[in-house]
């Protein structure tokens, strides 16, 4: 009884209700956890079959697109943004029955959308890699992808179960085992490549081969890790569970009435991820894991901030709207939409220096290929980046057909571009990475456009010179990391994670202190926490 106390002891604590500020600091860094465990992770992937077996591990990314796909336009971020501003105004309201019985409602309802999905994509992987997913793999890869697909289909549904469990601790402020769960994820997926892939004995009996399809049970075994922690968040939240769909509860239908426009949104943004698949199957070999990968790579930044950030900052969003506090709402957000630009800027432009060494992490030696694609999609990490918060702006005032209609048209020029940029042009690969730039600038423009119109005094004056400001730091910063880059070469030796990473990390250590160096010196007020904090560290004082 004692232990039990102690654990349940240090559960309330790590689950107690967090600052906007402690939020996005405790998402930032379960984000850097979790994006290091994953350059661990694909490290360990692309050692064992970039190079040995490139059939099998675009076969391999292949096999995710329609699972992910089935999760992003049924769960994932369409669930939080529609889901946490009605559940905050029941909770605000006093209402807390209302707000248990809509969460064990959506709990419900998106495991039974979600598996029936699963059972689809199960029954349906041949046609769907066949001709949707993977056209121009050959028979052996495309087999491998169909296999796979199956194994991975359980995903949308446990995703689907953890997302709501986790979308309820958000919106009360509580972010320790939300922030927990990408990290667990990761870490499944790495025991199915170190151990899954060897083949598996229980109790002496010869159960699997082994092989990459060991990956694809890891990643079952993540997924499943996953909602097990999501789940230890929900202790001490007072949840009321109920193993029924109310479809009489007002918030239920609220968010039902919300979720249409949201998860299309999500479903066209991922539909551009399976053209792009699909155009890069009819390349060569190992190219989907390139560009995947670069991909992943630039996303890294973008969850780290714009993401974390935007997840910390959007219950307050909601909870200013629901007070009335307009002011307050737009100040806040203004002071966020700083902080994002302010970190993205120096971020990408470090990325684009430093992409040799950042493709080095994940594959032993580099790739020129993945590194190319990287710096071509460095514009794309700025404005990712900034995109998170800027659409939220909409999700808080429960609009989410603004970013549908936006999304629709940048989805539509992104397919236009990739296809004409890869064939008409000639610039095969490359040409995916630099459509994903092109729309993703665009596509923040058309929203703080729109934003500038709904809400006149959000982006004041000063608030724009301040962002030429951070442009010019980060220019002057650009020759500084050039040159540092310049005297901390890659060389053909540099082989092993040991050999690069204390030559990359002097070199965002110096060009991270000239651009802060910078922003005093051009009084961005951002600069002023993190120098405090660095004298505090280094001299004990303020």
């Amino acid at each position: 009884m004692a232990t039990q106390g102690r654990v349940r002891s240090a559960v309330a604590r790590a689950n107690s209700k967090l600052s906007v500020q402690w939020a996005a600091i405790l998402l930032a860094s379960s984000t850097l956890i979790a994006s290091l465990l994953g350059i661990y992770r694909d490290r360990l992937l692309n050692s064992l079959y970039l190079d040995s077996y490139p059939v099998g591990i675009d076969a391999y990314t292949v096999a995710f697109t329609i699972p992910d796909f089935m999760f992003f336009i049924l769960v994932s971020g369409a669930l939080s943004v529609t889901f946490i501003p009605v559940f905050n105004q029941r909770l605000a309201a006093g209402n807390r029955k209302s707000a248990w019985v809509l969460s064990s409602s959506m709990v419900n309802f998106m495991a039974l959308v979600t598996l029936v999905a699963s059972v689809l994509i199960i029954i349906f992987a041949d046609p769907l890699v066949r001709y949707i997913v993977g056209p121009g793999l050959d028979e052996s890869g495309r087999a491998l992808a169909i296999s796979m697909m199956r194994i991975i289909a359980v995903n949308p549904f446990l995703f689907a179960v953890a997302t709501v469990i986790a979308s309820m601790q958000q919106a009360v402020g509580r972010f320790t085992f939300y922030a927990l769960a990408p990290t667990i994820y990761n870490i499944g997926i790495i025991i199915g490549a170190k151990f899954f892939t060897n083949g598996i004995d229980i109790f002496g009996w010869h159960v699997f081969d082994g092989g990459i399809m060991g990956v694809a049970l890891g990643v079952v075994l993540g997924s499943m890790m996953q909602l097990v922690v999501s789940s230890i968040g929900l202790l001490g939240l007072g949840f009321d569970y109920q193993m029924k769909i109310t479809w009489r509860n007002k918030g239920f239908r609220q968010v039902l009435h919300l979720l249409p426009a949201r998860s299309l949104d999500q479903g066209i943004d991922y539909f551009n991820g399976l053209v792009e698949t699909n155009l890069a199957s009819h390349m060569a070999d190992g190219t989907i894991r390139a560009y995947q990968q670069a991909s992943a790579l630039s996303l890294m930044p973008v969850n780290l901030i714009g993401v974390a950030i935007s997840n910390a900052a959007f219950p307050r969003m909601t909870e200013r709207l629901s007070e009335g506090k307009d002011e307050l709402f737009r100040s806040e957000l203004r002071t966020v939409l700083r902080w994002i630009v302010w970190l993205a800027l120096p971020i990408a432009t470090i990325t684009y220096f430093t992409r040799g060494f950042v493709v080095a992490f994940i594959k032993n030696g580099g790739n020129v290929l993945i590194a190319g694609l990287l710096g071509a999609l460095v514009v794309a990490i700025l404005f990712r980046t900034i995109y998170h918060i800027a659409a939220r702006i909409f999700y808080a005032q429960q609009d989410t057909k603004t970013p549908l209609y936006i999304s629709i048209f940048s989805i539509a020029l992104n397919i236009f571009l990739a296809v004409t940029f890869t064939n008409s042009f000639g610039w095969g690969v490359y040409g995916l990475a630099w459509a994903q730039s092109i729309v993703a600038f665009v596509e923040v423009v058309i929203l703080f456009v729109i934003l500038r119109l709904r809400i006149p005094q959000l982006f004041t004056a000063s608030f724009w010179h301040a962002i030429l400001r951070m442009v010019a730091a980060s220019a002057l910063m650009a020759l500084v990391t050039y040159a540092t880059v310049q005297l901390f070469q890659l060389q053909s030796n540099d082989m092993s994670f040991l050999a690069t990473f204390p030559k990359f990390g002097i070199i965002v250590a110096v060009s991270f202190v000239t651009y802060v160096w910078l922003s005093h010196i051009l009084r961005l007020r951002e600069a002023t926490p993190v120098i405090t904090k660095a004298r505090s560290i280094l001299f004990g004082r303020k």
